[in-house]
């Protein structure tokens, strides 16, 4: 058992440094050029960060300078006059330009431009490209890792409903694990917070949010440069969906109190000022929700991923028999801790959605008795 363990601590410590590798082996090729290793560092941990047009495990230079990349090739999606479909392998990582029924296209800085035969980038007075650039539908590694991760939920859960059939309602196999998650979400975060009359049609995208969140987050701890939720796109796709169920389902006495806070306690004529106030603030406060469930979850995940990152890099920078183990230790105790945060966030997360749902169905007592009597 320890053996095995080792080996995986290894394992997990190989590939690790194997993306760090390119950034040690340009060291001496940084400074004849006026770098430094600590910006080379720097820019492979933010190249880390980006999403890509191909899946590269890690990279290494051979004993001729030749810079070689281990991973695969994704297709290219674009849509510049018709549609235009390859393999990111035509780039070759950047280095190369990718011809198409005879346009030319660039990758520059993680994105495509179409450009000419010696791959011209024209640029404003700022410095920003002015090159055409055709409206992208690639999958790349971030879009593979959500479709991966949903088709793994699609098959495990699919999975667990079987087995709820097959065995009168007891789970087998991976199921008895999920099953106290589905539950906890169900009896501790939905009910609480939603009410017993309607948190069951919230049900199914809570489940899905939160281990979408945290099959992305667990599979982003990996060593393959996946950082899915540390990309802000995401973080607000998902917190526009959260942004939606709320608004769209909420009830009439919802929209009331945005839009009529203080109710019946005071005559018309004495909310008008309160109300220049009040409705800016709720009506702000639709806003502020989902901005802040994506702020969290994107800071949460990136500053995890920058500071392992650099924690690994100072391993090239010390070159020591005493500061690069110190440096692999303290990266290694931040990972662990990175797991529990992974799961921590998908918790917050999809507790926020379930309180903003709650807000949403909230009903009012209204009392007909002074109706009745007169």
């Amino acid at each position: 058992m320890r053996k095995t363990f080792f080996k995986g601590i290894l394992l997990v410590a190989t590939l690790f440094l194997g993306q760090f590798t390119y950034a040690s082996e340009k060291e001496n090729e940084g400074e004849a050029h006026g770098g430094d290793l600590k910006t080379e560092i720097k820019d492979y941990i933010f190249h880390h960060l980006k999403d890509s047009h191909d899946f590269s495990l890690f990279s290494y230079t051979k004993e001729n300078g030749e810079h070689k990349y281990v991973g695969f090739p994704l297709p290219v999606i674009l849509w510049d006059d018709g549609l235009k479909v390859f393999s990111s392998s035509k780039f070759h990582h950047g280095e190369t330009l990718a011809e198409v029924d005879g346009n030319y296209y660039k990758l520059y800085h993680s994105k495509i431009y179409k450009t000419d035969a010696e791959g011209t980038i024209n640029y404003d007075e700022e410095h920003h490209p002015t090159n055409v650039k055709p409206f992208d539908f690639s999958i790349t590694k971030n879009v593979m890792m959500i479709i991966i991760t949903g088709l793994l939920m699609l098959w495990l859960f699919s999975s667990l409903a079987r087995s709820y059939a097959k065995n009168n309602g007891i789970p087998t196999g991976a199921g008895r694990f999920f099953e106290p998650i589905v539950l906890y979400i169900r009896d501790d975060i939905a009910r609480p917070n939603i009410g017993e009359k309607r948190y069951k049609k919230y049900m199914p995208f809570l489940l899905t949010i939160f281990f979408f969140i945290w099959f992305l987050n667990m599979f982003g701890m990996t060593p393959l440069g996946i950082n899915v939720t540390g990309n802000i796109a995401i973080t607000t796709a998902l917190a526009v969906l959260t942004f939606i169920i709320t608004n769209f389902t909420g009830t009439k006495d919802y929209w009331m109190h945005q839009f009529d806070p203080l109710g019946k306690s005071l005559p018309w004529y004495g909310k008008i000022v309160l109300y220049i106030i009040l409705v800016p603030i709720e009506l702000l406060g639709l806003i502020i929700k989902p901005f802040s469930l994506l702020i969290r979850l994107y800071a949460n995940m990136q500053a995890g991923h920058i500071v392992i990152g650099s924690l690994i890099g100072l391993m090239f920078v010390f070159k020591s028999w005493i500061g690069s183990p110190l440096s692999f230790g303290l990266a290694f105790a931040i990972m662990l801790i990175e797991v529990l945060v992974a799961l921590l966030q998908a918790y917050i997360f999809t507790m926020l959605s379930a309180l903003y749902f709650g807000f949403a169905s909230e009903e009012h007592e209204h009392d007909h008795e002074h109706e009745v009597a007169h």
